[in-house]
């Protein structure tokens, strides 16, 4: 009986035993049975994160992409996007392995933020998703243009153009024509669904979500969730798993990011940052705060040449030019230099006054003076000097640049048009752009209409970069034709260069200073332009000061008796000593080889008598006493 009680007992335990592996299997496969159905339909996350400005981030990308590519399990890819984008070479590279991408599955973004380099990819997928307030488009180009090259004799290049790279003169193109490439992509990649024109799309605007669904830079809002759904609809997926795409291993739950290398946050970035990181000329699809721009840039007096060794305004002599220095004035001798070479073969010297007392003490023998990109406003007395030179037949030229260079951000427009108003004249604020006819660049403007002006006569075009503009008088010079101002956001026939003539002298005011200089100063009749500068300033005549004698106030020395004094005395040829010797308080006595006279003085200095061996005369009325001397 016992023997059969253990003998159940040792059944039971193997019974339960045998339940418990048959239980385990079971979940097992079930398990593993409901994940292989899970890793044949995945629906694969990219992220592009922050500004694109490294090829290991470029590079982590299109790793992925390959992943994904290459991966059987992942039926349809989400790229996730925020990112304001970065080196241009770098973006059209993810944006080309996206393309290739969407040949083999579907692609969906969702973009957070995706401006200038950052949307680019994002019109790869074949649908866009954005939140309510993503900001989106920002479609165009910046590019920091190639420096001048210093060549050395150790350090040896083969061509002109193999240490810069591009032309200065035609790197406003190359910049169009990339500009052109990103909007190909936007149209192509949008098609009937985009409802901007090209023009509009040039523009650079940002969009919040909802208005880029509305001008057609999106599809729809919706979250990542909502891409990741539409991603596998397109791929036909009912049962899916999202995950995040790494290029090492495949669909591991790690995230791809577009790290930042400088660990500086992309709005903190500033084109400094970028020079640092790839020094010019370079070309970027980026989105940057605009204080980024005025952050790096240096005025370019500092970047290329002070004008510490070119001529003070002391040394330009009669009919020369004075510099304005004195206040703060942004320019250098590198701005002038061709003006001062073509002044100079014409016997015109141009100097620069550091002080307003050189420049003050200069004026009276100089032919012109100018004042550029002043950063300290003029006083009134300081107008009176000038105006009086002004009236006196000579030439004032004002120079205003709006670029970053020339511009102190906290004065602005205030230091020029302190001088400015009071000949009429008010530069405006910000600076002229034209969508239709320019120079490469939209802010590089054509002026085809011109006044019948001494400065302004023979010429039929002229082109002015990053100008501003004078706001409309009688003395308006020259005239663009569709140009818009950048801060009234209007559309009218701006006047760059106004003329005050008549009277006795003249005053002229420019809204740019680049023109003047190499090599745009060959563009179209620029260079007309500034020979009429020149032809202006030679012609005026500077008379010759007139040197009054000086007024001396002389008296008759005080010389006590005793006083002796030797002279040489001729007459007629005859050379001898004479001696002087003041004996008394009205008693002097003059001594020669052949005689010896003694004078008598009365209380005012008139002779009364004198003897002079053996003769004597004396004066009924005294003899008043010569003018000393």
């Amino acid at each position: 009986m016992e023997w059969m009680r253990l003998d159940f007992g040792k059944k039971l335990v193997v019974a339960l035993a045998l339940a418990c592996v048959l239980l385990v299997s079971g979940l097992g496969y079930m398990y593993l049975a409901g994940t292989g159905r899970a890793e044949r339909n995945l629906v694969g996350v990219i992220s592009v994160e922050g500004a694109i400005i490294s090829s290991r981030a470029a590079g982590e990308v299109a790793a992925a992409i390959n992943q994904a590519m290459f991966n059987a399990s992942v039926k349809a890819v989400v790229i996730r996007i925020d990112s304001p984008g970065g080196y241009a070479h770098l973006v059209e590279q993810i944006y080309l392995d996206v393309l290739e991408l969407k040949k083999h599955k579907p692609v969906v973004a969702s973009v957070a933020t995706a401006l200038s380099g950052g949307y680019y990819i994002a019109v790869a997928a074949d649908r866009i998703y954005a939140h309510p307030t993503s900001m989106v488009g920002n479609v165009g180009v910046i590019g920091t243009g190639p420096p001048t090259l210093i060549p050395s004799e150790r350090v040896l290049e083969t061509g002109p153009y193999k240490a810069t790279g591009f032309s200065r003169l035609l790197f406003p193109f190359n910049l169009s024509h990339a500009l052109d490439s990103f909007a190909s992509a936007v149209e192509n990649g949008r098609g009937s669904r985009l409802r901007l024109s090209s023009t509009e799309l040039k523009r650079g605007m940002i969009y919040m979500g909802s208005e880029a669904v509305a001008a057609g830079l999106a599809d729809e809002l919706g979250s990542l969730q909502t891409a990741a759904a539409r991603a596998a609809e397109e791929a036909g997926l009912v049962d899916y798993r999202v995950v995040d795409i790494s290029p090492a291993g495949g669909a591991r739950g790690l995230s791809t990011a577009a790290s930042n290398e400088t660990e500086v946050a992309w709005r903190e970035i500033t084109v400094e940052t970028l020079n640092r990181l790839n020094p010019p000329p370079a070309v970027y699809y980026l989105y940057l705060p605009s204080a980024a721009y005025v952050q790096s840039l240096t005025p370019l007096v500092q970047a290329e040449e002070s004008a510490e060794d070119s001529a003070a305004a002391g040394a330009v002599g009669r009919g020369g030019v004075v510099v304005d220095l004195s206040h703060g004035n942004r320019v250098s001798s590198w701005v002038f230099d061709l003006l001062s070479a073509e002044l100079a073969m014409r016997g015109v010297v141009v100097g620069y006054a550091d002080t307003w007392d050189e420049l003050k003490s200069s004026l009276p023998s100089a032919a012109c003076l100018i004042v550029a990109a002043p950063t300290q406003a003029y006083s009134p007395e300081e107008f009176k000097v000038i105006d009086e030179f002004v009236s006196r037949g000579r030439l004032l030229l004002m120079f205003f640049d709006p670029a970053a260079e020339y511009v102190d951000p906290s004065a602005l427009l205030g230091p020029i048009n302190s001088l400015a108003n009071r000949y009429g004249l008010s530069f405006g604020k910000g600076y002229l752009y034209s969508e239709g006819e320019h120079y490469g660049l939209y802010r590089n403007i054509y002026v085809r209409q011109f006044a019948n002006t001494s400065l302004t006569r023979g010429l039929d075009a002229v082109v002015l970069f990053t100008a501003t503009y004078l706001h409309h008088t009688d003395s308006d010079a020259a005239w663009t034709e569709d140009a818009y101002s950048s801060v009234a956001e209007q559309r009218d026939s701006y006047a760059p260069i106004s003329v005050i003539e008549g009277g006795n002298g003249t005053v002229a005011a420019f809204g740019d200073l680049t023109f003047l200089m190499e090599p745009y100063v060959y563009i179209e009749d620029n260079y007309r332009l500034v020979m009429n500068l020149v032809s202006a300033i030679a012609e005026i005549e500077v008379p010759e000061e007139k040197v009054e004698a000086p007024e001396y106030n002389v008296t008759k020395p005080e010389l006590p008796v005793g006083t002796e004094k030797l002279y040489m005395e001729r007459i007629d040829g005859d050379e001898h000593e004479l001696r002087w010797t003041r004996v008394g308080e009205n008693e002097t006595l003059v001594e020669r080889p052949d005689r010896t006279t003694r004078y008598h003085f009365d209380v005012n200095d008139s002779l009364v008598r004198w003897e002079s061996d053996g003769m004597a005369a004396a004066y009924d009325t005294p003899l008043p006493d010569l003018p000393y001397p």
